[in-house]
């Protein structure tokens, strides 16, 4: 892994995120993607079939496959703290906002190898308190060393070399060099246990946002963020992660504008 870290060109620290028009800015309504400019291509790509995975007979080699697959995933930076009172911290990409009344996010966490709770899932279900921080691309080394498999009664706070910054509402602190941290009380702690062995293999944790704080320096002048100052990262398959890149904007369509177009392009396909 060194080698290969060593071929690679360095990271752009001063690379700027744009906005671009949309891949197909002049998409109309039951246009194919053969017929679309220049994305040709994709279409022919289904002359080499498709690979099929039944998870029934292939479990678990489907993992590598679904983390590869299922991307880009944000990542949750989550702090808990142990009834002992021992801070952890660790990443986690099985993660996402659930809803916004009330606020909630998920978090999934797999059971250690021995078939106990990971510290996270543990302590969250004994103290019904975390943090969660988003992870910005100044800092990904410092999250990414927390993902070390140090014994329980191990803090990795110390080994990441970030800041402990108080909580309003929970006992967890948050991380300082976080620009967007939430305080979560438990919601609801799923456990899943797999249908065919019986044995529990993830906890699904639901986490109610207690509170948000946001750093002012990425928020806009409509007062939500700046995802060209946020600068924050994802995790794709295997070990590698990625920045935000170009952004384009696609607008929702409204049918009291485009009801009658709508309507005449259904037309065509009754006539045809």
């Amino acid at each position: 892994m060194q080698g290969e870290q060593a071929a690679l060109p360095a990271f752009a620290k001063d690379a700027k995120m744009r906005f671009t028009e949309s891949p197909n800015p002049t998409f109309s309504y039951g246009q194919t993607v053969a017929e679309t400019d220049g994305w040709s291509s994709w279409k022919e790509g289904e002359s080499a079939g498709w690979k099929y995975v039944d998870t029934a007979t292939e479990d678990p080699g489907w993992y590598p496959l679904m983390i590869s697959g299922i991307v880009p995933r944000p990542i949750a930076f989550v702090s808990s703290v142990s009834t002992d009172g021992t801070e952890n911290l660790a990443p986690f990409s099985w993660f996402n906002m659930v809803t916004h009344n009330p606020p909630l996010v998920s978090i999934s966490v797999s059971v250690a190898p021995s078939g106990s709770h990971k510290d996270t899932a543990a302590n969250i279900k004994a103290t019904k308190e975390f943090t969660v921080n988003i992870i910005s691309e100044p800092f990904v080394e410092n999250a990414n060393i927390t993902c070390i498999d140090a014994p329980a009664g191990i803090s990795e706070w110390p080994l990441s070399g970030l800041t402990k910054e108080p909580s309003v509402h929970v006992k967890p602190a948050r991380v300082k060099e976080s620009a967007f941290s939430m305080e979560c009380e438990l919601f609801q702690a799923n456990d899943i246990i797999h249908p065919v062995s019986g044995k529990h293999t993830t906890t699904l944790i639901l986490g109610h946002v207690k509170a948000i704080h946001v750093r002012a320096d990425v928020l806009n002048e409509r007062g939500i963020v700046d995802i060209t100052k946020f600068k924050p990262i994802s995790r794709l398959g295997d070990i590698s992660y990625a920045r935000v890149g170009d952004a384009f904007r696609l607008p929702r369509q409204m049918w009291k504008l485009e009801g009658e177009k709508v309507q005449k392009f259904l037309k065509t396909l009754g006539d045809a």
